[in-house]
């Protein structure tokens, strides 16, 4: 794609901080670097988010994360955690439509990193749940 900013790093057309690079992947340090050592893995093919994978790429890819993860974390003695992060979807505040996964090093509390998930297990009865969940099963590919 030619107007994708991480399809134009990974033809080294814009220089990046990079980290780990094979035929499949490109790991490199994100610009903003929300904690230090802030990493975004991305498929050097381009596909937008991750309704876009085939089996072999999400493989692939996938079996990458760990390793390049643990070298971050090794890299400094005060990393004592990580969020892997992928956004799929403007609603979902992806805001680069080449798929990526944000490994982001946690080092406290005050990091400045969180991740808020709602409760609502209050609105859900265990037959609303089982149904929704016959109706996601129903759609999975064999």
């Amino acid at each position: 794609m030619t107007d994708c900013i991480f399809c134009k790093i990974v033809n080294g057309d814009i220089p990046s901080s990079t980290i780990y690079e094979d035929d499949v992947v490109k790991a490199f340090l994100d610009l903003s670097q929300t904690t230090p050592g802030h990493t975004l893995v991305i498929p050097k093919k381009h596909v937008a988010d991750i309704f876009a994978y085939d089996d072999e790429l999400a493989s692939a890819v996938f079996a990458r994360i760990p390793k390049i993860a643990r070298a971050i974390k090794a890299s400094n003695p005060h990393i004592i955690g990580m969020n892997i992060v992928n956004n799929n979807g403007e609603i979902a505040e992806q805001t680069v439509f080449h798929s990526h996964f944000h490994l982001i090093p946690r080092y406290d509390n005050n990091d400045d990193f969180s991740i808020h998930f709602g409760d609502h297990s209050d609105q859900y009865n265990a037959n609303e749940l089982n149904q929704m969940a016959a109706n996601i099963k129903k759609h999975l590919e064999e």
